[in-house]
């Protein structure tokens, strides 16, 4: 191995050793903990968004998409967050009818609300230890994506997007995402809904590789390697959580809308 890749790897790794830890913590405390983790990722997702987009005033737009992140991760009421959001996203279109990328800059809003926000419904829906699977299917997805993809290799599984993910890659994701939604089936004692729990973490391993590809093809198109150099070996807080905040929205309406029944 290169000593380059090497060491991109370890700092890969120590920097997951330090912020995995308290991700987890703050999820398992509750509120204010996991309230002030999601406002906080948010923020920084919003800066770097406004930021890796070409625009005028960077911080103005920052500034937007926090309004109706913060009312979703700090309230309650489902009608105010939809309004508010509604009227910030006109807004920031409104404000970037002059801007290049006009239609990214806009889908900024809902993207970093509904994924960010989806976290905290979940939360507040299915309680910690729900809360903690879903951040660790995601988690899982990216580990075994990883082991089996670098291992097998094989076709690629959008080569003109993000070279490097295979077909094999994204069956590891799904089978290491199989496996931790039946261990947690098996920890609530619901064996009858080992088959579900299973379906569902391959089901949310697919939808966290297309959230995945979606950021891809966006820094991609502004021509990006990393939506920013915040985490050591890690690139920016969209590369690391892309695929969580749009899975996250899909997982919040199903326990909200059926799985509660598992």
């Amino acid at each position: 191995m290169e000593k380059s890749k090497a060491s991109a790897i370890m700092k890969r790794v120590l920097t997951s050793l330090v912020l995995a830890p308290l991700v987890l913590w703050a999820v398992y405390s509750g509120s204010p903990m996991i309230n002030l983790l999601a406002l906080t990722g948010g923020a920084l997702l919003a800066w770097e968004w406004a930021n890796m987009i070409p625009n005028a005033k960077a911080s103005v737009y920052s500034v937007m998409y926090l309004v109706p992140l913060s009312l979703a991760v700090l309230t309650t009421d489902a009608t105010v967050i939809a309004l508010v959001a509604v009227a910030v996203t006109l807004l920031v279109w409104l404000k970037a009818a002059n801007e290049n990328h006009r239609r990214l800059l806009t889908l900024g809003v809902p993207y970093i609300t509904l994924g960010i926000g989806s976290l905290i419904w979940l939360f507040n829906m299915a309680g910690a230890l729900t809360t903690l699977w879903f951040i660790l299917v995601i988690w899982s997805v990216d580990t075994g994506g990883y082991l089996v993809g670098c291992n097998l290799k094989g076709p690629k599984l959008a080569p003109k997007i993000s070279p490097n993910k295979t077909w094999s890659g994204l069956l590891g994701g799904m089978v290491f995402a199989a496996a931790v939604s039946v261990a947690y089936s098996y920890w609530l004692g619901s064996r009858e809904a080992y088959v579900a729990f299973a379906l569902l973490g391959m089901i949310i391993a697919v939808v966290e590789q297309i959230g995945d590809l979606v950021e891809s093809s966006i820094k991609r198109y502004l021509g990006l390697k990393d939506s920013s150099n915040l985490i050591p070996g890690h690139g920016g807080i969209f590369d690391r959580i892309d695929g969580l905040i749009f899975a996250a929205p899909l997982v919040a309406l199903l326990f909200k809308y059926g799985l509660g029944l598992l």
